[in-house]
């Protein structure tokens, strides 16, 4: 083997190298920040009951990071015995925040911290999302919803959405096990 044959090999050794290592401190930044994230829940849903009313919980609600309001709901749902997937990531999920099952069937779950009207237009896309993949799921947000996107959400009976005093009911663990099931579940 040549000299220039073993410094090109050992070159690109090198390179590889620090590919890896660039690779493996992303991925533990990814972890970091979804501990971050989760642990910012965890005290949340601490806080919420030391706040003087429900009105006070949603303002502080829509003033969290939406990441963190995506594993509050997700760690909501946890402390009620189901079982949660979260993605691996928070941003370029394609609409699915997370997915829980309940008595063994997959619902998605959309989170979105609003701070006014939720679009009808997000709530459109998810429900076309829940036909494509043949199951229910919950759009779960902490802004008000209009006339328009509540008729979306009628128009899809796979499209189930949580707000106001069902959020806090969820976050609080107001609804647990077969409460869950039966009365977040059910159409309004």
């Amino acid at each position: 083997m040549s000299t220039s044959t073993v410094i090109f090999l050992f070159l690109l050794l090198c390179l590889i190298v620090i590919a890896l290592g660039r690779c493996r401190r992303m991925a533990s930044v990814r972890t970091r920040r979804h501990r971050r994230y989760w642990e910012s829940a965890q005290r949340i849903l601490v806080r919420l009951p030391e706040l003087s009313s429900d009105g006070a919980c949603l303002n502080y609600l829509r003033k969290i990071n939406p990441y963190v309001f995506e594993e509050l709901l997700l760690l909501a749902l946890e402390k009620q015995g189901l079982d949660v997937i979260r993605n691996h990531s928070y941003s370029g999920d394609g609409g699915v925040d997370g997915q829980v099952f309940i008595d063994g069937k997959r619902w998605l779950i959309q989170a979105k911290r609003y701070r006014r009207s939720i679009s009808p237009q997000h709530v459109r896309e998810f429900g076309e999302l829940l036909a494509r993949e043949g199951c229910c799921g919950f759009f779960i947000h902490t802004g008000r919803t209009g006339h328009m996107s509540r008729s979306v959400c009628s128009a899809s009976p796979r499209l189930f959405i949580i707000s106001g005093q069902r959020l806090l009911d969820l976050l609080s663990g107001g609804l647990t096990g077969c409460e869950t099931r039966q009365t977040v579940c059910r159409k309004r």
